[in-house]
């Protein structure tokens, strides 16, 4: 079920037009994705999934908000650029916590999600489970 208006219209006023901005900006420029309102990891989110996958999530708990990014997870150059370009966000493997519009500017989150966008995960699992098969059939 989609009720990503629902779930930002429920967050701390001060917080809703950022969240209502990146929001806009994953349906805008990755067309692979549907969101949906789901528990991951203990709290509700947007989840943007592709084909069923967990693609991206936004999150807003007590402290920070959280964008997860899988793409990023998996692309150590990725990471990196964007890392260099959100300074004053807080980085982990997959995911950007923050907790001010300075720290996530819409202009840099655009290009992380047009750059992400091309990078199709469903196949790179697919990929993946067709590699190790082929491994296991040589054994």
């Amino acid at each position: 079920m989609n009720n990503s208006a629902a779930y930002i219209a429920s967050q701390p006023a001060e917080r809703q037009q950022l969240l209502t901005g990146i929001a806009r900006l994953i349906i805008e420029h990755d067309k692979t994705i549907t969101p949906v309102v789901e528990p991951m990891m203990g709290k509700e989110m947007i989840i943007y999934k592709d084909r069923g996958m967990m693609k991206y999530a936004l999150a807003s708990v007590t402290n920070y908000m959280s964008l997860h990014v899988l793409p990023i997870y998996g692309s150590p150059v990725l990471h990196a650029k964007y890392k260099a370009l959100l300074p004053q966000a807080s980085f982990q493997k997959g995911c950007i916590n923050f907790s001010t519009a300075a720290e996530m500017p819409l202009e840099v989150i655009k290009q992380l999600i047009t750059d992400c966008a091309k990078i199709d995960l469903v196949k790179i699992r697919e990929d993946q489970l067709a590699e190790r098969k082929q491994k296991a059939k040589k054994k």
